[in-house]
């Protein structure tokens, strides 16, 4: 069977990420949250490219894999959308809004916990945004986050034109409304959530984690320094995959769209999902590594030599 084509719905935005060398857990006082009021002194400011549909799309990218972004950027995003497109990103597909360019702002401590406040911009500006025009194509949609009206109407139209998707809502998972994620599970073939995201939802939809994940055919769960585990009822017993160790974390900012990158790559050539997985942890150790989600850089070989010494196989890409 020949490979889908990856069509990456998700942010395209300006990232601001901050990191400041303490932890919120000694700011943060537990019996006050209710008149929450806190400055923090930055240590370290960088502005730099981002969006989660773009950040997959570079590390997709730096593999050699060829994807479709799918979003909505303003005139200030000319001189992003032509830095993908010579990587080899299909650019051709994003939509050039009258409002600015999304913009995330991060703010992340010593022990890599983030809070963060996302600008929407030109991401609201997603009429356009129909996953119709690939009908009855060997495609795979990917519906990560970004505008949560869009994100509905885009699981409907993979729902009734019997597109195949995966559904990566993140961040939005706390916006979304009840039925709207209901209905981005029922058919998705795969989740990508992170433990904490995960949950959010059982907590929203007052469902145990494990009834979540064995209702789902696949569901990754992303750890974070623990590596990710696999589940769903797609799997005789769930797959723990460990994160590459002995690694300087810069800034875990993007680690998350990186794994996705990885694991995207595998699983549309029918690997199998450890193997996936480890691709994924792979690529994400390449992003912790710089301040900012598309700063770093890898070959192939980079890549492949990584994967070896941490898990001692060999892997062609």
């Amino acid at each position: 069977m020949n490979k889908p084509e990856l069509i990456l719905a998700g942010s395209i935005s300006i990232d601001q990420i901050m990191n400041f060398k303490g932890k919120y857990k000694d700011f943060i006082q537990a019996n006050k949250l209710h008149v929450l009021s806190i400055s923090i002194l930055v240590d370290k400011l960088q502005r730099s490219h981002g969006g989660i549909g773009a950040n997959i799309a570079y590390n997709l990218a730096l593999l050699g894999e060829k994807s479709i972004l799918f979003g909505s950027v303003g005139a200030d995003a000319k001189d992003y959308l032509k830095k993908l497109a010579e990587l080899g990103v299909d650019v051709t597909h994003v939509y050039f809004s009258q409002l600015p360019t999304a913009t995330f702002s991060t703010l992340t401590d010593l022990d890599d916990n983030q809070i963060g406040g996302f600008y929407p911009g030109a991401m609201s500006d997603s009429a356009t945004l129909s996953f119709i025009p690939w009908k009855n194509k060997n495609v795979l949609a990917i519906i990560s986050a970004h505008d949560p009206i869009a994100m509905k109407r885009q699981v409907a139209e993979c729902t009734l034109h019997k597109i195949r998707y995966v559904y990566d809502i993140s961040q939005q998972v706390v916006n979304v409304e009840n039925e709207d994620l209901i209905a981005g599970l029922k058919n998705t073939e795969l989740l990508f959530v992170n433990d904490y995201e995960l949950g959010i939802i059982s907590q929203k939809l007052a469902k145990s984690e494990t009834e979540i994940k064995k209702s789902l055919p696949l569901c990754v769960i992303t750890l974070g320094k623990d590596g990710c585990q696999i589940d769903g009822n797609q799997m005789n017993q769930s797959i723990q995959v460990s994160a590459v160790p002995n690694l300087k974390v810069v800034d875990p900012t993007g680690a998350g769209d990186a794994f996705r990158a990885g694991f995207l790559f595998g699983y549309i050539r029918d690997w199998p999902l450890e193997k996936c997985a480890k691709l994924g942890s792979v690529v994400a150790s390449f992003a912790i590594s710089q301040h900012g989600t598309q700063e770093h850089n890898f070959s192939l070989l980079d890549c492949q030599e990584r994967y070896r010494q941490t898990y001692q196989e060999l892997i062609r890409i």
